[in-house]
């Protein structure tokens, strides 16, 4: 989910971390008006704040048309510090106007 020297990030994405939640709702609103849809993804306990984010675009913002589409659960296999494998879930949003 985080972007590397390998990878690259689309432009149509936001990836939802630890800021205030105002901040992703204006990165957010912000892809929208250059893209027609927009993917907030986030992981373990961060879902709960990406849900707050699409929430408060579609229901604050609904005179303006966005809706939520496809929403995609997962889960990723991390290495943990002690070198085991541990399940983390993902989910992945798509926001659309």
């Amino acid at each position: 989910m985080t972007s590397s020297a390998g990878t690259r990030r689309a432009n149509n994405e936001v990836l939802i971390g630890k800021k205030p939640l105002m901040t992703y709702v204006t990165a957010t609103l912000v892809q929208l008006a250059n893209e027609p849809t927009v993917l907030v993804k986030a992981r373990g306990k961060s879902i709960t704040r990406a849900v707050d984010v699409a929430q408060i675009i579609v229901k604050r913002m609904d005179n303006m048309g966005y809706k939520i589409g496809h929403v995609k659960i997962g889960t990723q296999t991390l290495q943990s510090e002690d070198g085991r494998a541990r399940n983390v879930s993902t989910i992945e949003v798509q926001i659309s106007r």
